[in-house]
C-alpha cells in the first residue's frame, strides 16, 4: 500500500493538531507571551490584549490592543499581528501558522484569521459580549466557510481573564474620583 505525499500545508496541519502534554506546555508558553503583551498594553490604557504568531517554534510576531495609540478601531491585538506576520514572511498566507490570543476574537478578528487562512487559534479568556468563535458566533467553525480553524481554549484563561478584570476595574474606580 502506498502513502500518498503530503503537501506543505498538510503536513504542518498534521505537526500544529497532533496535541499531546508537551502541545499544552507549548500552549501556555506562548500564551504566557501573549499575556505579556496584554500587560503591555494595560500600561499603555489599552484595552489588555494580546496576541502571538508562531510558525514551526518560531515567534514571527507579537502584539497588542493600540487602538487608542494608533487612532484606528481595526487595531485589535490579533489584526496587528497578522498584519506584522504578513509582512515578515512576504505572503498573506499564514497556513503553517498559530495564532496565540488572550481573548476570544471577535467578528472583524475571526474574519481576518479566516482570511489569513490560520489552521490553529488558541486563546485563553472566552469573551461573551463579543466572542465569534464560540461565546456569540462560530465564525472559525462555520461549515458555510471555506475554511476552518481548529480551537484551543481556556489556556491560561484565568491570568488572561485578571488582567482584564483588573484593568476595567481600575477604569471604573477613576471615573469614581
Amino acid at each position: 500500500m502506498s502513502r500518498r505525499k503530503l503537501s506543505p500545508v498538510e503536513k504542518a496541519r498534521r505537526e500544529i493538531f497532533s496535541v499531546s502534554c508537551l502541545d499544552i506546555m507549548d500552549y501556555q508558553n506562548w500564551m504566557a507571551v501573549a499575556l505579556e503583551q496584554a500587560k503591555q498594553a494595560a500600561e499603555e490604557g489599552e484595552v489588555p490584549v494580546g496576541a502571538v504568531i508562531v510558525r514551526n517554534g518560531e515567534l514571527i510576531a507579537a502584539e497588542r490592543n493600540r487602538r487608542q495609540g494608533l487612532q484606528r478601531p481595526t487595531a485589535h491585538a490579533e489584526i496587528l499581528a497578522i498584519e506584522s506576520a504578513c509582512e515578515k514572511l512576504g505572503t498573506w498566507n499564514l497556513s503553517d501558522c498559530a495564532l496565540y490570543v488572550t481573548l476570544e476574537p471577535c467578528c472583524m478578528c475571526a474574519g481576518a484569521i479566516l482570511q489569513a487562512r490560520i489552521p490553529l487559534v488558541v486563546y485563553g479568556a472566552d469573551d461573551p459580549k463579543a466572542g465569534a468563535v464560540k461565546s456569540l458566533f462560530t465564525l472559525l467553525n462555520d461549515s458555510r466557510l471555506n475554511h476552518r480553524c481548529e480551537v484551543v481554549s481556556g489556556i491560561l484563561d484565568t491570568a488572561c481573564g485578571k488582567v482584564l478584570t483588573d484593568f476595567f476595574q481600575k477604569r471604573r474606580d477613576e471615573k469614581r474620583e
